[in-house]
Parts: C-alpha cells; sequence; structure tokens
C-alpha cells in the first residue's frame, strides 16, 4: 500500500509540474518549458538585484537608454566603462585577487578573445531562453555568429560594411580624384596625409584588416603605402580631426567614420568616401559580449543578454547609438527596422562581405609588423 501511496504521489507531483510549465521527459525528469525557465531566471534575477557589465563607451548608449531597467526593476545595471583593452587588464587582475565582479564584457572581438585564451569565458548557449532569440532564422542569413573559435563563446550582434574610407578636407579635395584605393598612392598626395596608428588599437583596425585580406589589394598595397607616402600617423583621435579641419593634411586614413561625422556636423570642412565598391568587409564595432564563468551574478546577466539579443533590445541598441551623435550599427537581426541605420551602415543584398571579426582574419600582429617595415623602409629612401 504504501509503495502505491508513494507512487500516486509522484505522479500527482509530476501532474503539478507540467501544469506549472514543465514538461516530463524519459525517466521522469521534468524539463521547463521555454516560459517557465524565463519566469524562473527573471525571478532569481530580481533576487541577485543587480549585474555589473564592463563595456567599452560606444556601447554605453544602449544602457543609458534605461529600456531595460523600465523593464525589469528589479536589476540594477552597474556599468564599469573603460578603454576595451584596459576592460580586459582590469578583469583579469581582479580575478588573479579572486575578485569576481564582471558578470558579462561588451566590446570588441579581439578583447574578448583575450578572455577566452584567459580561460575566463563560459558558453552563452545555454544562457539563450527567449524563443525570439534561440530562433536562428532571425538573425542574418540564418545564424548567430561567434568570434571565437570554438564559436560559442563570444557572441556577435553587430554586422557592421566595411568599407574602406579615406577621410578629406573638402577645401583641398576633389573627392573625383579618390576614384579607388590606388589613388591614395598618387604622388600628389605624399607627405599629406595622416594615419590614426592603429598599433594603439581602437578605430581603423577592421579597415586596415580589410585591406590586409582583400584579394586585390593585399600586404602588397599596404607595404607600398607605408613605405613611399611619408605619412603621419597619430594615436590621437581628436588631434587627427583637427588636423585634417585645419587642412594640415589634406587626407586621413583609417580615421572613425563617427569622428569624422561628428566633425562634419559641427561644420568642419571634411567628409568621407569608400574608396573600394566591388566589395565590404563586415566587422562588429565593438558589438559583442562574452559571458563571465564564476560570475557572481548569473541570473541577472542572463536576463540582460536576453533582453539585449531580443527585438527589443536591437531596436533599442540602433536607435540609443544613432541618437547619442554616433552612426547606428547595423544589428544582425533581420526581423527590425533598419530606420535609424544610415545607408552606409546597413548590409545591403547582392553584396559580397568579407566577416573581419573571426578569428583567421582578426591577427593585426603580421600586419602590424608589414606596416613597421614599410615605415622603416620609408625612412631610408
Amino acid at each position: 500500500m504504501a509503495g502505491k501511496a508513494g507512487q500516486r504521489s509522484r505522479i500527482g507531483w509530476l501532474v503539478l509540474m507540467v501544469s506549472l510549465g514543465g514538461s516530463v521527459a524519459r525517466g521522469g525528469e521534468v524539463k521547463l518549458t521555454a516560459q517557465a525557465e524565463w519566469d524562473q531566471t527573471v525571478q532569481a534575477a530580481n533576487r541577485e538585484g543587480r549585474v555589473f557589465i564592463y563595456l567599452t563607451a560606444a556601447q554605453t548608449p544602449t544602457l543609458n537608454s534605461g529600456v531595460f531597467q523600465k523593464k525589469y526593476p528589479g536589476i540594477k545595471v552597474v556599468q564599469v566603462v573603460g578603454q576595451g583593452t584596459m576592460n580586459i587588464y582590469r578583469i583579469l587582475a581582479e580575478r588573479r585577487a579572486n575578485r569576481y565582479i564582471a558578470d558579462l564584457q561588451i566590446g570588441g572581438v579581439t578583447n574578448n578573445l583575450d578572455l577566452y585564451a584567459a580561460k575566463a569565458l563560459g558558453p552563452i548557449k545555454p544562457h539563450l531562453i527567449l524563443p525570439e532569440v534561440t530562433d536562428e532564422s532571425k538573425w542574418w542569413r540564418g545564424a548567430h555568429r561567434y568570434g571565437d573559435p570554438e564559436q560559442k563563446h563570444i557572441f556577435n550582434y553587430i554586422g557592421v560594411p566595411q568599407g574602406i574610407d579615406v577621410s578629406y578636407n573638402t577645401n583641398l579635395v576633389d573627392p573625383k580624384e579618390l576614384s579607388s584605393l590606388d589613388a591614395m598612392l598618387n604622388p600628389k598626395w605624399k607627405g599629406k596625409i595622416v594615419v590614426l596608428d592603429v598599433r594603439a588599437g581602437g578605430p581603423g583596425g577592421g579597415a586596415l584588416r580589410f585591406v590586409y585580406h582583400h584579394p586585390k589589394y593585399g600586404p602588397s598595397f599596404i607595404r607600398r603605402f607605408f613605405s613611399s607616402m611619408a605619412v603621419t600617423l597619430s594615436r590621437d583621435r581628436r588631434q587627427t580631426m583637427d588636423w585634417l579641419g585645419t587642412g594640415k593634411f589634406a587626407l586621413c586614413f583609417l580615421c572613425s567614420d563617427s569622428d569624422v561625422s561628428r566633425a562634419k556636423k559641427q561644420g568642419l570642412p571634411m567628409d568621407s568616401i569608400d574608396v573600394v565598391d566591388d566589395m565590404a568587409g563586415l566587422v562588429t564595432q565593438g558589438g559583442s559580449v562574452s559571458f563571465l564563468d564564476n560570475a557572481p551574478h548569473p541570473n541577472a546577466a542572463r536576463v540582460f543578454i536576453n533582453w539585449l539579443f531580443s527585438r527589443d533590445g536591437q531596436i533599442t541598441l540602433q536607435k540609443a547609438i544613432g541618437q547619442s551623435g554616433g552612426l547606428a550599427p547595423d544589428s544582425l537581426r533581420v526581423d527590425i527596422p533598419k530606420d535609424d541605420v544610415p545607408s552606409k551602415n546597413r548590409r545591403r543584398e547582392g553584396v559580397t562581405y568579407l566577416e573581419m571579426d573571426i578569428p583567421s582574419r582578426l591577427d593585426m600582429n603580421p600586419i602590424v609588423k608589414l606596416m613597421e617595415e614599410a615605415l622603416s623602409e620609408g625612412k631610408k629612401q
């Protein structure tokens, strides 16, 4: 009798669990539905009360919009904002001191790869719960995109076309003179080009990687350009804009599109032109996220990334960055409006894209080595 009573009790428990949103797997194991799992995760996140997100300034508008906070008032978002490389140094230093503070790291793929190399990341896929997020048909070319070799730790959610833009002073240069990248090798521009020094990281690296991997230009163009054009390098983005705007230099190579756009809006005589039209690169512009292993607030972090990857989150991302004065990026979600995304930042059908933020094309070391060799050759001439 006791055995039968126990069996009835177990059956009753299973029925109760299913009625609360679970399904019974083989062996009596209860598997929660996505909605039930989500509800439990939100409840646990509210108990944790906060999520610590390390990120670059370029990605702060999404969080500062307040949309997430309004939807999930029980979860306080604590932002730790810094330059990408410094954020990584900080996270790793904290972990060496046995202080696990960061839950998520948002920034460039290369920075997140440093965390991957340090074995500080957990896989992201197990944390994706919402059906609209896990449904890969809602994403570009029907798949989630990852930036790590295992394709599971660094989730890329932005995909912006990377042309090869040359910025110019509109008082000194007729854009018709910049019909191709080879036009930059015209002797008339020798000594009149400032280049944002990508060896310090930040903007410009993606463009130079695109040149390096471009089937037409490649390493040969980089060597010719840096060895023969007597370029001036600067690591100060504001300085490059001042020099270009005042006419000290006629051209700027690898300058930030956002910097040029802001300067142009302020009335400075400058603009940019894409000098390659046969194909484009595709970059994340800092739009990749990693989930730290041993995260102190795992449920709050889980709620945040599901919101970030949702329609609401990606619409907010595009709108908030655009309204902050930058150029709104093109989310890799394809089921959302792109009205906030300027035409130059939108992916287009029929264009061949070379994905740049994948491990095989991320290594800047051979490019920097080539660049430095070419600069040294130029000094000897």
